[in-house]
């Protein structure tokens, strides 16, 4: 589905997409569903189950060798993902890009969402008054954004709003808060008042509590509200794909002066202030908003104009840096303290952190329906937050986690298989979406901005390294940014290739940012994010440094990722790297320490904050003497392998 979408975005575009960004939230599960069934035991059935897999894909197809990122934050993904497009354009990193979003239908989907009683059995029928829950479907849609000045665009994309209830894992805010929030904030990015739209694209999905919350939102935004529908009567809730079907669908009613119905409406719910379209109704359209809500709380709103509001991105308004005001990390061994004096030890950090202990570091209240992922990052986000001192907040949470919640996942599959399809585990479905652990962190830190969770595989966290990045307003609000995997003993030898049968490890690492660098302790951006293994990889990282003079006036210490899986890909990407740099740098292979898990790197940007806060590397991590940090000495954190990627350290 995703490679059909993607073919007819690009039909006869002479250039590939500079970035992809695609919505996903269970990427080849239904394949690993197969091959659990099927008591399948080697790596190589696995092989689809990530969320990275879906977007190398797309982009090896397309030749795309810049960002490939997957966007997961449940039934909003595929909007958030065309949001996180806009302002990679905005912001000057890409010229064109490539985003959507895509889900099949599965097991863990059909099954959960009827676990949570959302499913009506009558069929879909959005904002009718008899309305009982939505219809599970599939499908894929993509949209090649450009700055570039082109004929005639079907429509432009003129903002977006993303905002998180932080109020309950499934359950929307039932005054529509942070529904209100997104469509307010797409409509001011649009430049735009309520009064300027023509067309609301409701998320609507049928359920008695989301179109209730939409409409609430709706009523407190709009003192007359345009006319408005739900399209999932008619192509059903296809979760992450909705959002980007969605937006299609707005193009379309601007480009062909049409309004949608509202198929399976018979009789309007009279607790609404408005009645929506009920049949498809012809006339001009020049601005939609469209919405797109999702578990955990996370809205995402959008905002598509005629050709009369085609203008050139506003100009970026965001520091290339993020300042580090508060750190965490989580080893086999404890937090940070524990951490780094194992490591000045010469000793190991990885391994996995016993679930008693970690259970008696968190409050009994907030882990009694979420498993080892959720706590982790939970732990991890409080240990930052409180280390930030003098800081309010943060408002936002952007999160990366390769694998997702495995043990929810395993256990509801597991749980779904041994009851005969008859009793599927309601609370490990709503666990098992990638982004829970993510809305667990906003409820306990009441982050209500941008709730954006990136999969990623090995390069997770620095997706939603760049996420953050990349929406992070200059001024005004602060992020939690987290790295978090967990090791499970059946699945993890199943989905890791650098596992194999090692020893498994897990955790992570939470960074308090904003952009003030006044206070901070530590300035970091990401430098550079490659991908498709070409041999000019680490030519273009050296060129995106700056090239050799980059190296001349800073004293450098690499921190290298090198996944066991990539061992043939790394090795001679780093020795080019050296190469282009004329002489040797001290280098810490930091999985050698950590261990081998997809979100490592964000252990190793805390070590790297931590290092140029004290002003030394300890020489158990360089094999030598310890490296002392100046004012002008930088610490790279390098991804190798599939990609490179260079996140950057810095003294303020």
């Amino acid at each position: 589905m995703a490679r059909e979408a993607a073919r007819m975005a690009l039909h006869g575009q002479p250039e590939p997409p500079d970035a992809i960004v695609l919505g996903c939230t269970t990427g080849g599960i239904f394949t690993t569903e197969e091959q659990l069934r099927n008591k399948e035991h080697s790596p190589d059935g696995y092989r689809s189950h990530g969320l990275l897999s879906l977007v190398e894909d797309i982009a090896n197809l397309c030749h795309c060798t810049g960002p490939a990122l997957t966007v997961s934050t449940a039934c909003s993904s595929g909007a958030v993902a065309i949001a996180l497009a806009l302002n990679l354009l905005r912001t000057g990193q890409a010229r064109r890009v490539l985003a959507g979003g895509v889900d099949s239908l599965s097991r863990l989907t059909y099954y959960g969402f009827h676990s949570l009683q959302l499913v009506d059995r009558n069929g879909c029928r959005p904002l009718d008054a008899g309305r009982q829950g939505l219809a599970v479907a599939e499908g894929a849609a993509m949209l090649l954004l450009t700055t570039e000045q082109i004929e005639q665009p079907l429509a432009c994309l003129l903002g977006a709003g993303l905002s998180c209830d932080a109020y309950h894992p499934t359950a929307p805010h039932p005054e529509g808060k942070g529904a209100r929030a997104a469509m307010q904030a797409a409509i001011e990015d649009a430049g735009l008042a309520p009064e300027d739209i023509d067309y609301i694209n409701l998320h609507g999905t049928g359920t008695p509590d989301n179109d209730l919350a939409e409409a609430r939102a709706i009523a407190s935004l709009f003192a007359s509200p345009p006319p408005l529908s739900s399209v999932k009567g008619a192509i059903g809730h296809s979760l992450a794909a909705a959002g980007a079907i969605e937006a299609v669908v707005s193009c379309l009613a601007i480009s062909r002066g049409l309004i949608p119905g509202t198929v399976g409406c018979r009789q309007p719910d009279p607790a609404f202030a408005f009645t929506p379209e009920m049949t498809c109704v012809q006339r001009p359209v020049r601005t939609v908003l469209s919405n797109s809500f999702g578990f955990g709380g996370n809205n995402g709103s959008l905002v598509f104009g005629n050709l009369a509001h085609q203008h050139p991105p506003l100009p970026s308004s965001r520091e290339a840096w993020l300042a580090i005001h508060g750190s965490a990390c989580l080893t086999g061994i404890g937090l940070l303290h524990e951490t780094f004096a194992r490591l000045q030890e010469g000793g190991s950090a990885g391994g996995r952190f016993p679930d008693a202990d970690l259970a008696q570091r968190l409050p009994a209240r907030l882990i009694r329906r979420i498993k080892r992922l959720a706590r982790i990052a939970l732990l991890l986000a409080g240990e930052a937050r409180s280390n930030a001192e003098g800081q309010d907040g943060p408002d936002t949470v952007f999160m990366g986690t390769g694998w997702g919640a495995l043990s929810e996942t395993w256990d509801f599959l597991q749980g779904l298989e041994s009851s005969g399809e008859q009793f599927p585990s309601p609370t490990d479905f709503v666990g098992s979406v990638h982004n829970s652990p993510a809305g667990q962190v906003a409820m306990l830190l009441k982050a209500t901005g941008a709730n954006v969770t990136c999969s990623g595989g090995d390069y997770s966290f620095e997706q939603a390294f760049l996420a953050a990045q990349t929406l992070l307003p200059e001024t005004g609000q602060s992020a939690m940014l987290l790295g978090v995997d967990e090791a499970h003993a059946e699945f993890t030898p199943l989905l890791d290739w650098s596992i194999g049968t090692g020893d498994l490890a897990d955790g992570g690492g939470g960074l308090y940012v904003n952009r003030d660098r006044e206070q901070a302790k530590c300035l970091a951006r990401l430098a550079y994010y490659g991908r498709g293994g070409g041999d000019d990889l680490p030519d273009r990282l050296f060129a995106a440094l700056g090239g050799a003079e980059y190296f001349h006036r800073h004293s450098v210490v690499l921190f290298a990722g090198v996944p066991a899986a990539m061992q043939a890909e790394s090795g001679p990407q780093l020795e080019r790297l050296q190469h282009l740099i004329g002489h040797s740098l001290p280098v810490c292979r930091y999985r050698d320490f950590v261990g081998e898990f997809a979100s490592a790197s964000a252990i190793a940007a805390v070590l790297a904050s931590q290092c140029i806060e004290t002003g030394r590397v300890p020489g158990t991590l360089v094999g030598g003497a310890d490296v002392m940090l100046g004012p002008e000495s930088r610490v790279l954190v390098l991804g190798t392998g599939q990609c490179l990627t260079a996140m950057e350290f810095f003294r303020p």
